[in-house]
Formats: C-alpha cells, sequence, structure tokens
C-alpha cells in the first residue's frame, strides 16, 4: 500500500462515524489480496497511530468494521473541552419576543411589550440569561431604556450565518398565508 492509499484510508476512516468493514474499503482501493491489506493495516497503526505519544488517534476494529477513535486517556480532557451547555426550549413568550428584537433590533422593552400585548420583562430576562440577546445601548429618551438586539449565540442557535439569513416579513407572510387554514365544514 502506497503513501497516497494510507493517506485515503486514514480519511475515510476520519470521516466516518461509523465503522466500515475492510472489504469495502479494500474493494474502493481495489485491494485483492486482504492478508496484505492487513498486514498494511497493522504497519499503519503502528507507524502512525499506536506508536507516536503526540497522536491522540487509535485504529480500532469494532462491529465487523475499522474505525479511527481518540485514545482512552485523552477521554477526560475531550469531555472537558466539549461540555455542551443543554439546548433548552424556548417558551412561545420567549420565541415572541426573539423575534420582535430580530426583525426590529434595536429595540426596547416597552415596544417589545407593547408589540406583544402583554409584559415582556420575563421573556426579555430570560433571553439575556440564554444570551441570545444583549444590551446593546440606551435609547436618547426620558429614562434611557436599555436597546435590546440579537447576538453571535442567536445566529448559532438558528443556525445562521448572519442577519441576512433571516426570511423578510415578506416572505414569512406569504409562508403563513399558503398553509391551508383548518375547517370546522370539512
Amino acid at each position: 500500500m502506497n503513501s497516497e492509499q494510507i493517506a485515503l484510508i486514514e480519511a475515510i476512516l476520519f470521516v466516518s462515524k461509523d465503522p466500515l468493514e475492510p472489504k469495502r474499503i479494500m474493494d474502493f482501493l481495489q485491494i485483492t489480496d486482504a492478508k496484505q491489506f492487513e498486514k498494511d493495516l497493522q504497519a499503519m497503526e503502528n507507524e502512525h497511530l499506536l506508536n507516536r505519544p503526540e497522536r491522540g488517534l487509535l485504529l480500532k476494529k469494532s462491529g465487523g468494521g475499522l474505525q479511527l477513535v481518540t485514545k482512552p486517556e485523552l477521554h477526560d480532557d475531550l469531555k472537558a473541552f466539549f461540555t455542551i451547555k443543554q439546548v433548552t426550549k424556548l417558551t412561545l413568550a420567549s420565541l415572541e419576543t426573539l423575534s420582535i428584537v430580530a426583525y426590529r433590533q434595536p429595540t426596547t422593552l416597552a415596544e417589545i411589550s407593547d408589540m406583544r400585548g402583554v409584559n415582556s420583562t420575563g421573556p426579555v430576562k430570560n433571553l439575556l440569561q440564554k444570551k441570545l440577546i444583549r444590551i446593546s445601548g440606551r435609547k436618547k429618551v426620558p429614562g434611557l431604556p436599555a436597546l435590546y438586539a440579537t447576538t453571535p449565540e442567536f445566529l448559532i442557535y438558528f443556525g445562521l450565518n448572519d442577519m441576512s439569513e433571516l426570511p423578510s416579513l415578506e416572505e414569512l407572510t406569504e409562508l403563513f398565508e399558503e398553509k391551508e387554514q383548518p375547517s370546522l365544514f370539512k
């Protein structure tokens, strides 16, 4: 097996989330000698993965296939690094508030409450805690109320690259008008 094939095998195993059958890899690379392939895998494992302490991966045989996995001694560090905040669902009130902020930013609590028709202090506090909105300044009116705007976490939460990816209000209106309204008489 040449170095290009070894590199391709590593890449295939790295990208695959599930173990891959050796035969599938052999077929793809047009390798016919299974014993030689096994020897080459062993050499790849020894040269590139196991015998170097600076490497973080192992070649593992599991589920009838091959897989690249992280070294067990790194698992605690990986868990600490990838500590994921528990994703919580937003309430309807928070979603309403967040959509007002997203489309009207910067906006004040009074403007949000006026649009929703109810006091929005709770949802605003909730969204601030979740870091989906932030205080972006003060409005130059009596009382200097806080102005709220979305954050980079907002973009990540909704899978957007930037605010230009939000659908326009016209697109949203068309989308909701297209939905068939239920009828009691059908």
